[in-house]
């Protein structure tokens, strides 16, 4: 019969590592921020919350390995046929390893949670100098209409530098405009009227689609943004008017 190997607990070393994930995350998370302040148009804060959620999975991750590697290292097999005892711990030692890992992993779910919360209700509050433009989609297309009632069709220009905020609905069913490098999404619904608001700092063209099934051209319903600079933009805007007034 072969030998019995009678593994030890390690408890305060492994409980060491564990509190040293602890306060590594959050530290990791305010490093990648690159400085104070909050982030000034949604694209730029969710960018950052991502980040801040990488590093904290490549801690968590380091840190599972290390104990990984540890555990292999420390208890492997010395001789053929040898077989590991395990150690009763006290209902202390099984309390403490139960809730000080459970704890160390929700507090930085929490933190993340709550910085994500935070970013949520800043992008809900529109800025005042926002210039607005009204949208309603259908299947299996995007109208916009403009201030001075200038209308287009899955193309949507802005201008270059200035706040713009959607006010959306839908004529048909639900609808989700997104702008993936804006990093904003909202549905548009029937009866209702929702908002969605981006900062387009730098000119060019960009796209836009509908996030939300909506039938059998969805994959289909998708458009152009084009940010303009400021002056070509009213230019732009006020000679479509004249052209619609006749």
């Amino acid at each position: 019969m072969g030998k019995r190997l009678k593994v030890a607990s390690n408890g305060p070393l492994l409980l060491f590592l564990l509190f040293l994930l602890f306060l590594l995350q959050p530290v990791a998370a305010t490093a990648s921020s690159g400085g104070g302040g909050g982030p000034d148009d949604p694209a730029a804060g969710w960018d950052h919350l991502f980040h801040e959620m990488l590093i904290d999975i490549t801690v968590i991750g380091l840190v599972f390995a290390l104990v990984t590697l540890y555990l292999m290292v420390k208890y492997r097999r010395k001789e053929p046929g040898q077989q590991g005892t395990p150690v009763r711990l006290s209902r202390g030692a099984m309390l403490g390893w139960a809730l000080i890992p459970a704890f160390a992993f929700m507090a930085d779910d929490f933190y993340l949670a709550l910085k994500g919360w935070d970013l949520f209700n800043d992008y809900r509050n529109v800025p005042e100098e926002s210039y607005e433009v009204k949208l309603e989609s259908r299947l299996w297309n995007w109208s916009f209409t403009y201030p001075n009632g200038v209308q287009t069709m899955d193309e949507l220009r802005v201008p270059e530098g200035k706040p713009v905020v959607l006010r959306m609905t839908s004529a048909d069913v639900v609808h989700s405009l997104f702008l993936p490098d804006f990093r904003v999404k909202e549905d548009s619904m029937p009866g209702r009227i929702t908002y969605l608001w981006f900062y387009p700092k730098n000119r060019g063209e960009y796209v836009f689609t509908c996030a939300e099934y909506c039938g059998l051209l969805h994959s289909n319903m998708k458009g152009k943004l084009i940010v303009m600079p400021a002056e070509d933009f009213f230019a732009w805007l006020e000679e479509e008017a004249k052209i619609k007034g006749g």
